[in-house]
């Protein structure tokens, strides 16, 4: 397996990130982080983990420069700013296709909350995604590309997260993709509960599976 940090050359920003490649890998999964995070989130490199063992390749970056989250951490706009979230994940996709290690890999992307929304409109943009899971997203925030995403995409939400279900219930309901909605009983938000965020990576490992690396 290939683990090295990387930097992400995306919508003019230069972002870090950590590339990992296991030994015949069948895709690559991108991450986009949620409100607060980076691309050390454990929540999402315990995913992560499982999908290596999958075969999966996986690119976990910063969606924020340093600069932009000591702004954040002051203000907490930038993270709900999918209009600049989501064309970086757009161009750390295309960074993906210029490397000569990733350049032939399908793909897909995992998004996390705000994420999420990035995610999906990411999948709009780029029509050739393979498939997207979102772990207790904001699907919502995504608008009217949730209208033109194609690829078969996977909502996980915690059964206690009573708004965020009703959320991804509506957001599923424009969408013409492949969507199916997983409720893991008894998680919260952040899936802290034991087994919940297992539950997740399990449900994520499959829906890659299936539709990337199937």
């Amino acid at each position: 397996m290939t683990e090295r940090e990387v930097t992400v050359s995306a919508a003019g920003a230069e972002l870090a990130g950590d590339l990992v490649i296991p030994d015949g890998a069948r895709g690559i999964v991108v991450f986009a982080h949620g409100s607060g995070s980076g691309r050390r989130s454990p929540r999402n490199r315990s995913v992560a983990a499982v999908l290596h063992e999958a075969r999966l390749a996986t690119l976990l970056f910063d969606l924020l420069t340093p600069q932009e989250e000591e702004v954040d951490l002051r203000t907490r706009h930038l993270r709900f700013d999918i209009g600049l979230l989501a064309p970086r994940l757009v161009g750390a996709t295309d960074w993906l296709a210029s490397e000569p290690q990733t350049s032939a890999l399908p793909f897909g992307y995992f998004g996390a909350s705000t994420g999420a929304a990035a995610a999906l409109v990411a999948a709009a943009e780029r029509p050739e995604a393979r498939a997207v899971v979102s772990r207790g997203g904001r699907p919502d925030l995504a608008g009217d590309a949730l209208d033109r995403v194609r690829a078969p995409t996977l909502l996980i939400v915690g059964g206690r997260d009573e708004v965020v279900v009703q959320l991804n219930r509506e957001a599923m309901a424009r969408m013409s993709a492949p969507v199916e909605l997983a409720i893991v009983p008894g998680a919260t938000h952040l899936f802290e509960e034991p087994g919940a965020l297992q539950e997740v990576s399990r449900l994520a490992r499959d829906w890659f599976q299936r539709y990337l690396a199937g």
